[in-house]
Formats: C-alpha cells, sequence, structure tokens
C-alpha cells in the first residue's frame, strides 16, 4: 500500500484540480450561459459527432474519473479520521478505491459505447 501512496495523493490533487477549475466551467454553461441565451448552444449534432472524437472522450472520462478518485482519498482519510477506525484500513481502502474504480470503468465502458 506505501508504494501506492504517491499515486494515491497525485489522483486526489487532479481529482480536486478538476473539481476545482471544471465542474464550475461547465456548471456555468450548463446552468448559465446557455439557457439564459449569452452563448449559442451546440446543437445535438454537433455533440455527438464531438463525442466520436478519442480525445473528447479521454477528456470526459477524465472529467468523470479523477474527481471519483479525489472523493476515494477524502473519504477515506475521513473515516480514519473522523470516525477513528483505521483498524480496519483494508476494507476502507478497497471500498474506497474500489467504488473509484468501478466508476470509473463504468463512465470509460458508456463512453466507448456510444453510438
Amino acid at each position: 500500500m506505501h508504494k501506492l501512496t504517491p499515486l494515491l495523493w497525485g489522483l486526489f490533487s487532479a481529482g480536486g484540480t478538476v473539481a476545482a477549475l471544471l465542474f464550475p466551467a461547465h456548471m456555468f454553461l450548463t446552468v448559465a450561459a446557455y439557457p439564459y441565451g449569452w452563448l449559442r448552444p451546440p446543437s445535438y449534432g454537433y455533440l455527438i459527432q464531438a463525442l466520436h472524437s478519442p480525445w473528447v472522450r479521454v477528456y470526459f472520462l477524465g472529467f468523470i474519473s479523477l474527481p471519483l478518485f479525489h472523493w476515494a482519498h477524502r473519504f477515506r482519510y475521513t473515516l480514519y479520521d473522523g470516525l477513528q477506525i483505521k483498524h480496519l484500513t483494508l476494507l476502507i481502502v478497497t471500498v474506497c478505491y474500489g467504488s473509484a474504480i468501478a466508476g470509473s470503468a463504468f463512465a470509460a465502458y458508456v463512453l466507448w459505447s456510444l453510438p
């Protein structure tokens, strides 16, 4: 587990960056800019065409999976420090990071199985 610590902290950091910088931008576009007519929304056909690009699919996979790993890492240490159940390390690590891996795998499956 100690060999994975730098990787897990890196995923935590990357997920926090995505959550702090990209989520608000997407929310602004989706909730304010397009509905209020400040920007012209892209057409359905354009969005479907864009989703056929592997770069867009990788972007959305990172947009979904990195915050999942951020959550897993934060929740892991919340359980350790908040509930004082550090003695269940293996179970907590398995559940937290397993959930992030499962969510990422599901996102990858959905993104790559789009028509």
